[in-house]
């Protein structure tokens, strides 16, 4: 596995590529996911409040986030393992649409579904990147609840906000899933993140 930056999802057509600037390569926020990771790797403690004031800010390289990945992710090999399938996968599913589309001509049929085939070494990296993130906030719910950890506060910047913010939704579906909440204040003059974890919802079964 590796891992690098690629770039926003690429928009194929008969024209050629262009990339959609909203669906970004996750690549940019493995480095803050795995800061979290580093900073919230403690035994469970009767502090439940964590406040997050000294995060390293080293920006790391592939291989380094690989190997974090390893050591915080419950199954990475598990997570990674089907990334050439899920590639295969979006591709499949492009190529049909383009075989489907009784609006172009045979030419355009034939310079987009060859733009979509040179895009493939592309789309897999984006699709590895994906995963790891994945696998890290998968990772950082399982601390979360296994260190019985109620609120986190955190400085803004580095991305640390858009990780928690999409760490809310995975902790929504955690097993016991968390009502858990994003938010904006101000603490002792300056302007922090604070997530809070609220309770796990009860399950129903």
């Amino acid at each position: 596995m590796e891992l690098k930056y690629v770039g926003a999802k690429p928009a194929v057509s008969a024209r050629g590529v262009s990339f959609d600037q909203s669906k970004p390569d996750r690549y940019t926020f493995l480095n803050a996911a795995v800061e979290l990771l580093e900073a919230l790797s403690f035994e469970p403690r009767e502090d439940k409040k964590i406040y997050l004031y000294n995060v390293s800010g080293k920006e790391r390289s592939g291989s380094e986030l690989v190997e974090l990945l390893k050591k915080h992710c419950a199954n990475p090999e598990e997570a990674f393992a089907n990334v050439q399938e899920k590639t295969n996968t979006l591709i499949e599913k492009y190529t049909s649409r383009v075989k489907e589309n009784n609006t172009i001509t045979a030419d355009e049929r034939r310079a987009w579904l060859g733009n979509i085939e040179i895009m493939r070494d592309y789309y897999l990296q984006y699709v590895t990147n994906e995963s790891a993130y994945h696998c890290a906030l998968n990772a950082l719910a399982d601390k979360i609840h296994k260190s019985h950890i109620e609120e986190v506060t955190f400085p803004l910047g580095r991305n640390h906000g858009l990780v928690l913010s999409h760490l809310v939704d995975v902790l929504r579906d955690h097993r016991p899933p968390y009502d858990a909440s994003l938010s904006i204040e101000a603490k002792d003059g300056e302007t922090v993140g604070k997530l809070d974890m609220n309770r796990p919802k009860a399950l129903n079964i």
